[in-house]
C-alpha cells in the first residue's frame, strides 16, 4: 500500500513523525528518502509535539572544530555531532527554531559574519556581509512561515560597534530573498547597552524581539517588528539578580529567569501589556539529592515548557525543569515545575558500540548552549 501512495499524500503524513521516527523512515528505502527530503516543513508539525532538544557548542572553538553535544529530554541521551563540515570555526549565536537550524558567526578575525548550518544534514550557508560592518551587533530571530508550508524566518542585527562608535542602524535578513536591508535606527543609548552589555540571546513574544541586558542592573531591551518602535522593560529584582536570562513562555507572552544566589531562583511571567511580572515558577535549591551552583556563572535556556540551568563550563551538571501544570491556576508555584538533574555526558556516534565520555572531554571548557527542534530538511540551505 505505501508503494502506491502519492509522493505528496506520503510527504504529509510524514511531515507530523517527530525526528527519530522521520530518520528512521528515511532508511528504510530511497523512495522515503527522498519523500522525506521533499516536505517543505521539515516535518515542523511533529517538531511542535515534541521536547525541543537541549544544544551545546563550546564557546571558544579552535581550527580543530570540536564537535557538539545534543541531548534530548524524552530519550534521556546524549549524541555528539560532528561539525568538521563545516569551512571555519564558529561560535554559536541561536537557534532558528522553525527551520531546525542553528544561527553562528565566524569565530576568527574582527570582521563580523553570519552562518546558517544544520548539523544533523552537515549543510551550512554562509549569509552575506551587513550593509554597514560592525561588530558584535545584538543579534534576535523571527520564525515566519513561506508559502508551502516552507520554514522563513528574519534575522535582525542591532547596535554593534564601528570605528566611529556604536552603530545606530538595524538592519534585517531575509530568508526568502536570501539578503539584507535596512530597517530603521536603534537610539544612541540602546545601541551602547546592546553592543556591550548583551549575550546575544533573543526571545520573541507578542510580535516583539527582546534582549536582556546586564549594565549595573538588569533589564531588557525591545524592538515591536511591526512598527520598529523601541522599548525598555524593566526586570524584577533587577538589582539583586546574580544570574537571568529571558525564555519564551507557552503562554506566547515573555518570560524570565533568574536568583539572587546560591541555589535561589525564580521563573517570572511578563504580564499582557508589560505591566508587571508574576512569579509562575521556584527553582529548588536542591535537585534529586544534590545542591546545584546558582551563583553568577549560572546560564539558562528554556523554551515552552521547559528551563535547561547550566554553568560556563562543560562537565558539570545541569537542572532542568519542565512545567507540567497551568501556569494559570491557584496554588504553589513548586508544584506546576518537576525538576530533573542531568549529568553532562554523551555517547560517542561510534556505530555498532557506544562509548561514555565526557561532555567536552571534561569540565573547564566553556560552552553555550540553545533549544532547538531538529530537522532533516535541506530547504532552508538550498
Amino acid at each position: 500500500m505505501w508503494d502506491r501512495l502519492p509522493l505528496d499524500l506520503l510527504a504529509h503524513i510524514f511531515s507530523f513523525l517527530p525526528p527519530l521516527s522521520l530518520a528512521r523512515a528515511m532508511a528504510v528505502c530511497g523512495h522515503w528518502h527522498a519523500c522525506v527530503l521533499s516536505d517543505p516543513s521539515g516535518g515542523r508539525r511533529g517538531r511542535a509535539a515534541s521536547c525541543p532538544w537541549f544544544l551545546a557548542m563550546h564557546a571558544r572553538p579552535v581550527a580543530a572544530k570540536p564537535p557538539c553535544y545534543v541531548y534530548s529530554l524524552e530519550l534521556r541521551r546524549w549524541h555528539a555531532l560532528p561539525l568538521d563540515f563545516l569551512p571555519f570555526p564558529v561560535r554559536l549565536v541561536a537557534s532558528v527554531a522553525n527551520a531546525g537550524l542553528l544561527l553562528c558567526r565566524l569565530a576568527a578575525g574582527s570582521r563580523f559574519r553570519l552562518l546558517l548550518c544544520n548539523p544533523f544534514t552537515r549543510q551550512h550557508k554562509l549569509l552575506p556581509d551587513l550593509i554597514v560592518p560592525r561588530s558584535n551587533p545584538a543579534v534576535g530571530v523571527v520564525p515566519g512561515d513561506a508559502p508551502g508550508g516552507a520554514a522563513s524566518f528574519q534575522i535582525y542585527a542591532a547596535g554593534g560597534a564601528t570605528g566611529g562608535g556604536y552603530e545606530p542602524t538595524l538592519e534585517v535578513y531575509e530568508s526568502r530573498a536570501g539578503v539584507w536591508r535596512r530597517a530603521g535606527a536603534t537610539p544612541a543609548g540602546f545601541a551602547v547597552r546592546l553592543t556591550v552589555w548583551t549575550p546575544n540571546e533573543s526571545v520573541v513574544a507578542g510580535g516583539v524581539v527582546y534582549w536582556m541586558t546586564s549594565a549595573r542592573a538588569y533589564s531588557v531591551m525591545g524592538l515591536e517588528v511591526a512598527t520598529g518602535a523601541w522599548r525598555e522593560v524593566k526586570v524584577p529584582l533587577a538589582d539583586r539578580l546574580e544570574w537571568a536570562a529571558l525564555v519564551g513562555r507557552r503562554s506566547g507572552r515573555l518570560g524570565l529567569v533568574g536568583g539572587c544566589g546560591q541555589g535561589e531562583g525564580w521563573v517570572w511571567e511578563l504580564t499582557e501589556g508589560e505591566q508587571s511580572w508574576v512569579v509562575v515558577g521556584v527553582v529548588p535549591e536542591e535537585v534529586e539529592g544534590r545542591k546545584w551552583a546558582g551563583g553568577a556563572a549560572t546560564r539558562c535556556v528554556g523554551g515552552d515548557r521547559e528551563v535547561y540551568l547550566y554553568g560556563g563550563e562543560l562537565g558539570k551538571g545541569m537542572v532542568v525543569g519542565r512545567e507540567v501544570g497551568d501556569s494559570s491556576s491557584s496554588g504553589h508555584e513548586e508544584e506546576r515545575w518537576e525538576w530533573k538533574w542531568i549529568e553532562e555526558y554523551c555517547c560517542s556516534a561510534i556505530p555498532g558500540r557506544e562509548k561514555a565520555v565526557a561532555v567536552g572531554g571534561g569540565g573547564g571548557a566553556p560552552f553555550k548552549g540553545v533549544l532547538f527542534h531538529p530537522s532533516l530538511s535541506p530547504s532552508c540551505l538550498r
